[in-house]
């Protein structure tokens, strides 16, 4: 799976994506790093056919509006940066399999919504 992960979260999490064999990038990989305005970031990941990894709620409001970029919402409020990668970790598999019949995850700290 190929994905660009948004500026709110940690750099290292593209970096363990990649290591799990997937296809990750962070806005800090993009020319513009942490100052990539979302609009960028949609049309990157639309380019790339990557999923989008936010915190941010504008991404959602963009998906029910287009349909477009597939999305991981993290719904998990203030989370420490090696908490969220605990929990991340723990649910690949889930979001892997969710990303094969939906193209809007959320996870939050107790479970991961599949949203049709």
């Amino acid at each position: 799976m190929k994905f660009l992960i948004d500026a709110q979260l940690p750099r290292r999490f593209a970096n363990w994506l990649n290591e799990a064999g997937h296809d990750a990038l962070h806005t800090l990989d993009l020319p513009r790093k942490n100052l990539t305005l979302d609009n960028e970031v949609i049309t990157r990941a639309k380019r790339d056919g990557r999923i989008v990894v936010s915190k941010d709620a504008d991404f959602v409001q963009t998906f029910l509006i287009t349909g477009e970029p597939s999305l991981l919402l993290i719904s998990t409020g203030n989370i420490s940066n090696t908490d969220l990668e605990k929990l991340l970790r723990a649910n690949l598999s889930g979001i892997e399999a969710a990303f094969t019949s939906s193209r809007f995850v959320e996870i939050t700290r107790n479970t991961l919504v599949v949203h049709e």
